[in-house]
Order: structure tokens, then C-alpha cells, then sequence
């Protein structure tokens, strides 16, 4: 694809009403416009110049910064950076914080997808995710956007959730296919340590769903999607053909990327970093040093080779062989015969003309092949 893709992460701060910390204009304690301002700096600290093929502004829910912040940031990056002239241009959007004018600017910065954090579209599930937008907000977002020229848009659900049914999840399906979006992201809740969901579910007041639940809100995804004309092209991702996110397929391809903000990590010049989290050490860090990164390392070349691997077999078509060993140097059945062999005669993974690639029964135990291959 050539050029380097550029994420730019907008830290999301909920408080306990379910709203951004944005909305007061303060970031935990930090200004929004020092956080764009560090930002901005960070981007100036690469190359002049530098070829970017893809840009995506994520973090949750950007469009809770305001227009203008968001408008200044795309500025300082089309002013910096080489942008080519047909990227792809995503940013992440709450359907209760956007509206005719915030999505025409958005247009106007050169804008053309939009990721909707939709999640559910039963009132019940986003009252318990603590959204601060109800069904007929996504409604009305989606015919917003739609009004004004956006033919790329994507939205993000949620399954398996406390309580959740096979049969409410696939009200959400039904209601996405509904809408005509372009691509759909379906992920399973995680819990991860530290989050309201895990106090919760360490405390006794919530239950996860079982696995047997879990795994037949995950197949009826397949099937709905499928059945409404969707590609199943990585693991959780589904798309109406020619409308892949070109972002993600070049993280799944193990391109460079850039990571700009808080927390946001990078993939470039064959070093992994990462920044800081907190926002104030984040802005201090920028201000003093021009960089804030917590840490960082420089994966050897066997290293970069199962990271490739275990990122390619994410995608439905899976381990490309030939340009596996041009990118890594190695042959993919020669690092990592025995695995494939294994998970072969297990019927998770599958070598068809030259590549190998997870089968339907692999996609569903993915976590346990990919495990296979993060180490030789």
C-alpha cells in the first residue's frame, strides 16, 4: 500500500454518569487544548514529510472533544505529514455527540468513514455498558451522516454481556443489516483487570455468560452477516466488499503505524513504543522532552516473525507464504511446521493455495492457535 499508517488516540474519560470528562473541558485535571497542543507537537517530532497512507482518530469517542479541537489536530497533520491523496480517513464517533454541522466539518478535514460506537441496540445493554446515547440516537446518527455524503460507515457491537441473549444480540444484528453499514465490528466483552466490569464481576453483582452462549451469539454473527452480504474477513470484523477497513488491515499485515497521544502505541522503524498513559504525564512529557513514551523495544527478526504470523492469521485469508518469507526472511513451514501441523490434524488451521488460514472451527478457539505461534 506504501506510506504509514497514523492513529491518533483521544483519551476517553467516563465519569460515573456515564458522560466524557470532555464535555467540562478538562481531561482528568488537564485542558483539552493542551492535550491537542502536546499532540500536535508529538506529530512534529517525525520526519517532515513522511508518506502517510491511512488515519484514524480513536481513543472511544473523539467526537466528545469539539469540532475545532478536532479540526485543529487534522490541520497540524495534513500541514506535517504527506498525505496521500486517497486515504482512507476514519474517525470514531458516539451517536449521541454528533450533528449536522460537527459532521460536515468533518468532511471538509477530509473525513470519509466514520466508526459508530453503537454497541447495542437494546436500551437495556446500553444502560448497563453506561452509554450516554439510547437507540434512536443511532438512528439518527446513521441518517445524519448518510445526509451528509458519508458512503463508509461502520459500527461497532457489543455480545456477551451479563444477562445477554442469543436472541437480543441478533436484534442488533438485524437492526445494523438494517441500516446498510458498510463494515461491522462484533467483539465479545472482555473483562480486563482494573475495569467497572471486573470490581463487578469479582464482587458477586454480575455473571459472565457461558461459553456455550458466548460462542452462539459469536456463530449467529457469522451467519446474519454472511447471510446479509458481509465478507468475514478477520476475526471479528465483517465488511460489504471493497469496504475493509484498510487502517486495521495494515496493522493485521504488521505495517508500520504511528501511534499520537496518551497511551497510543507505534510499530516504526523496526522499533514497538509506547506512551504513557496519564494524560498530565503525557503533556508534561511532551512539553519537556518532546516525546512521553513509557516504553518501548526492538523486537529481533524472529521476534517480528511470529508477531506477523499471529497478526496475518487474524485475517480469514490468512498467512500469504510467499509474501510471509519476503517480509520476515523465513519460511513459514519451516518456523513453524510442527504448529501448523498440529493445529491441522486438530482441523483449526488449513493450508490451501499457499496460505494457511484458520478454519470455521479455528476462528472460534482463535486465541489458543494464535498462542501456537507468538513463540518458536
Amino acid at each position: 500500500m506504501g506510506g504509514v499508517s497514523l492513529y491518533l488516540h483521544i483519551p476517553f474519560c467516563v465519569s460515573k454518569c456515564g458522560y466524557c470528562a470532555f464535555y467540562s473541558e478538562r481531561v482528568c485535571g488537564g485542558d483539552v487544548g493542551a492535550v491537542v497542543g502536546a499532540m500536535i507537537d508529538e506529530v512534529r517530532g517525525y520526519r517532515s514529510g513522511l508518506e502517510i497512507s491511512t488515519i484514524y482518530i480513536g481513543g472511544g469517542s473523539p467526537s466528545c472533544i469539539g469540532v475545532e479541537q478536532l479540526c485543529r489536530l487534522v490541520d497540524a497533520v495534513y500541514e506535517h505529514f504527506e498525505v496521500c491523496g486517497r486515504v482512507e480517513f476514519t474517525v470514531e464517533a458516539n451517536p449521541g455527540q454528533v450533528g449536522g454541522a460537527w459532521l460536515e466539518r468533518m468532511k471538509g478535514c477530509g473525513v470519509n468513514r466514520l466508526s459508530f460506537g453503537a454497541q447495542s441496540f437494546d436500551e437495556g445493554e446500553l444502560k448497563l455498558l453506561g452509554r450516554a446515547h439510547g437507540v434512536e440516537d443511532v438512528y439518527a446518527a446513521f441518517e445524519l451522516a448518510r445526509g451528509a455524503g458519508y458512503d463508509n460507515l461502520s459500527i461497532d457491537l457489543m455480545f456477551a454481556l451479563p444477562g445477554g441473549t442469543v436472541e437480543v444480540f441478533a436484534e442488533s444484528l438485524d437492526a445494523a443489516v438494517g441500516l446498510g453499514v458498510e463494515h461491522v465490528s462484533a467483539y465479545s466483552l472482555s473483562y480486563e483487570e482494573g475495569s467497572d466490569f471486573m470490581r463487578e464481576l469479582l464482587a458477586g453483582r454480575i455473571e459472565r455468560v457461558c461459553e456455550e452462549v458466548d460462542r452462539a451469539m459469536y456463530e449467529r454473527a457469522i451467519e446474519v452477516l454472511a447471510g446479509a452480504g458481509y465478507e468475514h474477513y478477520e476475526i471479528s470484523n465483517f465488511a460489504k466488499a471493497g469496504f475493509e477497513c484498510r487502517h486495521n488491515m495494515a496493522y493485521w499485515a504488521n505495517d508500520d503505524y504511528i501511534g499520537i497521544g496518551p497511551s497510543a502505541a507505534s510499530w516504526f522503524g523496526g522499533k514497538r513504543y509506547t506512551n504513557v498513559a496519564d494524560i498530565g504525564e503525557y503533556v508534561a512529557g511532551i512539553d519537556s522532552l518532546g516525546r512521553a513514551v513509557a516504553e518501548s523495544s526492538e523486537p529481533t527478526v524472529i521476534e517480528v516473525a511470529c508477531e506477523t504470523a499471529v497478526l496475518n492469521l487474524r485475517r480469514r485469508a490468512g498467512i500469504d507464504v510467499h509474501e510471509f518469507v519476503k517480509r520476515t526472511g523465513y519460511e513459514v513451514f519451516g518456523l513453524f511446521g510442527g504448529e501448523i501441523s498440529c493445529n491441522a490434524q486438530a482441523g483449526l488451521l488449513e493450508v490451501c493455495d499457499d496460505r494457511v488460514r484458520l478454519t470455521d472451527e479455528g476462528i472460534m478457539v482463535a486465541d489458543r492457535v494464535l498462542a501456537d505461534f507468538s513463540v518458536v
